[in-house]
């Protein structure tokens, strides 16, 4: 593998760049939020640096063409990625939009759906979100209960709910996925559609973190009404649909290499300014985590590496999204945790400004990430059987009908 930029990704970082220094007065700065109310300002400034960047060609780089993208490789999406982090500017508002509906609407969408719903996405001037977990179906997602009812006029009558929805409380859209036929086996009776929030029956509860803040939702569904030109795919074929949104979710949550959190860069400035007030044991204590913590933040790089690699000579990549994730938010954690340690008792504190905030929400932020795209017992079980070749676990007889096999106890 080789880590220096080709002669034509050295130009495109060099265009990135100039791009991001001419535009940077209306660019915002700083960590992202996804957990702020809609209509906040630091909402709509993310919203609008989202446009000024898809004005410049820097969002959707890897989307066709004809769907207004760039139809560049994940090498220049991940050349993007970089350059953001280093002018200090925020993740994508709409990255849920970006990284898991737009590929799932481009993938299986109709001509009609994507004209009406793609471009408005790119610039962010419509926020989506994935309407997947419910309280009894997580990391079992095929066990959804929300149940989609086929109306006599060709609608469809929706009923239940969701939850850990980010960001659901400023989108206007979310790609919902429902149970049409409860006497199919449980993959086979799921259908997507796309969900107009806005649409009534439609309540969107706001979850309170230990952070203090709510990137994540419950939305509630009662009664609400979706048009069947909102459907995507085929009536019960949702599962083939999911699968192409969980492909692609388990990348944009570090399966491309990215630091979650705050980073190794920041854990290693921290350390310059608090290690030379520790004792000389204390030093060697603190130097061994942080090196632990560069090692983990090195395998999340390279392993983001080999998937790019991949991807950019044509081939198809292997269960390296799995793992990318898995090693990136434990990375987080022990970046976050030996940050705590460096500041000493008053870390565990969450002062209102300065280092203590910084690290203390970055700590008790991971929990809710490491959840998001699979658990850690999932991405594990992946690559056991995929990897290593380990046996499967037992699973429930597909064969059975989603009613028959939730009235045995399965």
């Amino acid at each position: 593998m080789d880590f220096d930029d080709a002669p034509d990704e050295a130009a495109y970082r060099s265009h990135v760049r100039n791009y991001l220094t001419e535009h940077a007065s209306e660019l915002a700065h700083g960590p992202g939020d996804t957990g702020l109310p809609a209509g906040h300002p630091r909402t709509e400034a993310m919203r609008r640096t989202q446009a000024v960047l898809c004005d410049g060609g820097l969002v959707g780089v890897t989307w066709p063409r004809e769907y207004g993208g760039q139809g560049l490789t994940p090498m220049h999406h991940a050349i993007v990625d970089q350059e953001l982090v280093r002018a200090d500017i925020p993740q994508f508002i709409n990255h849920i939009g970006l990284g898991m509906c737009g590929p799932t609407l481009i993938a299986h969408g109709t001509g009609a759906q994507r004209s009406r719903y793609l471009p408005r996405l790119l610039r962010a001037d419509d926020i989506w979100c994935q309407l997947f977990s419910e309280p009894g179906a997580g990391s079992d997602l095929a066990g959804i209960r929300t149940a989609a009812v086929r109306e006599g006029d060709g609608t469809w009558r929706v009923n239940g709910q969701k939850v850990w929805t980010t960001g659901a409380q400023f989108s206007r859209y979310g790609i919902l996925l429902t149970r049409t036929d409860p006497d199919r086996p449980k993959h086979g009776g799921l259908t997507m559609f796309v969900l107009d929030m806005d649409s009534p029956g439609v309540t969107v509860r706001p979850l309170r973190q230990m952070s203090g803040e709510s990137r994540f939702n419950e939305v509630y569904l009662d009664e609400v009404i979706v048009p069947d030109d909102q459907r995507i795919g085929d009536v019960h074929d949702g599962w083939r649909v999911a699968l192409t949104t969980l492909l692609h979710e388990r990348t944009a949550i570090g399966g491309d290499g990215r630091e979650l959190g705050l980073g190794i860069q920041a854990l290693l400035e921290l350390a310059l300014d608090r290690l030379p007030a520790f004792s000389d044991d204390e030093r060697v204590r603190h130097r061994q985590a942080i090196g632990r913590a560069v090692v983990d933040s090195l395998a999340t790089r390279y392993t983001g590496y080999r998937r790019l690699s991949k991807l950019s000579h044509g081939e198809r990549p292997g269960p390296e999204a799995s793992a990318g994730k898995l090693t990136a938010t434990r990375s987080a954690r022990q970046v976050a945790d030996v940050g705590i340690r460096l500041l000493g008792p008053g870390g565990l504190i969450a002062a209102d400004t300065g280092d203590g905030e910084r690290w203390h929400r970055a700590l008790i932020s991971l929990p809710g990430l490491a959840l998001a795209g699979g658990t850690n017992e999932i991405l594990k079980n992946v690559i056991g059987e995929r990897v290593l070749g380990l046996p499967p676990e037992p699973r429930v007889d597909k064969t059975v009908p989603f009613r028959a096999a939730k009235a045995g106890g399965a």
